[in-house]
């Protein structure tokens, strides 16, 4: 589906498997338009059908053209010029490649310095009147792949992308000592440590958690062996808890016994894949990692 652009409003050409659905059917179960953004484009007249407002049980015929009114916004959080390094960007979506040492949103009044101010600055130098949505998190020594919706309608199709796991996320990570087995799966609930505010642990109590691995590389002299990860779930500290739990902790990461020979976790979410929210084809992005962490890596292709 091409989805062009005009001012506020969203125009398109009804795609085929919209045909027969009402418009209500349509946005609630190809778009997963949330209730309230159906009632405010009702009570707005923000939608219309061949330039006619129509009523939201009105039928979608062959070659319908729809028109789609996205509120502006006041952008949040606080603009702030810090650079960028965009990976992917169209009217819809941003991948930005996160560089480790900060925040993705902030955390208290007056915080300017987070990845939100700056893809704010963004959105205001580009003129798109939007909140900074952020699809997913990464933790604030983590680099790599990160997604943003630029505006309210996409950002409802990626969470719901999200939910169904059509999102796919990989890793790479310097762990301690040598990873034997080749290719393994790490399946161990999650759970707050309750003798630690931000740790977190295995517990059986916790969370269900699923954490896969694949030894790429291994250094001998520095005992500490290059995985690949892909999580079937997405729990905070999932990687750097589920490896720690099986006795090879990240380089840096002290929180969870790693050593500290770095400034952050050897951690870094090098590829990012998801359907595009209105084209669904699937978009993949891939992020430089930073050589001074990772070394010179051998292997010809971490994907």
């Amino acid at each position: 589906m091409k989805v062009q652009k005009k001012g506020s409003w969203f125009i398109f050409d009804a795609p085929s498997s919209w045909v027969g659905l009402s418009i209500e059917q349509a946005f609630r179960t190809k778009w997963f338009v949330p209730k309230k953004m159906l009632h405010e484009w009702r009570m707005t007249k923000g939608v219309a059908i061949n330039d006619r407002f129509v009523p939201f049980h009105t039928i979608i015929s062959a070659h319908d053209r729809i028109r789609v009114r996205i509120k502006e916004e006041h952008i949040e959080p606080t603009p702030t010029y810090i650079p960028l390094h965009i990976i992917f960007e169209d009217e819809h979506v941003l991948v930005i490649n996160k560089p480790a040492h900060m925040d993705i949103h902030p955390t208290h009044e007056g915080e300017t310095n987070t990845l939100a101010n700056a893809v704010a600055f963004h959105f205001q130098c580009e003129g798109i009147h939007s909140k900074v949505r952020h699809v997913h998190r990464l933790d604030r020594d983590t680099s790599g792949a990160i997604l943003f919706a630029k505006h309210a309608l996409a950002g409802a199709i990626l969470d719901k992308y999200l939910a169904e796991r059509a999102i796919q996320r990989t890793y790479i990570a310097l762990v301690h000592g040598y990873v034997k087995q080749k290719k393994g799966t790490i399946a161990a609930k999650i759970g707050r440590d309750r003798h630690h505010p931000t740790r977190r642990r295995v517990s059986k109590t916790g969370d269900h958690a699923i954490t896969h691995y694949e030894r790429l590389e291994y250094d001998k002299q520095k005992d500490v062996s290059l995985v690949r990860l892909t999580l079937d779930t997405g729990k905070t500290h999932q990687i750097r808890v589920h490896m720690s739990y099986i006795g090879h902790p990240l380089v840096g990461d002290t929180l969870y016994g790693g050593k500290p020979w770095l400034d952050r976790q050897a951690l870094h979410a090098i590829s990012l894949s998801f359907p595009h929210p209105f084209t669904k084809e699937i978009t993949t992005c891939r992020a430089l990692y930073d050589e001074d962490v990772f070394g010179n890596i051998k292997r010809g292709s971490l994907l």
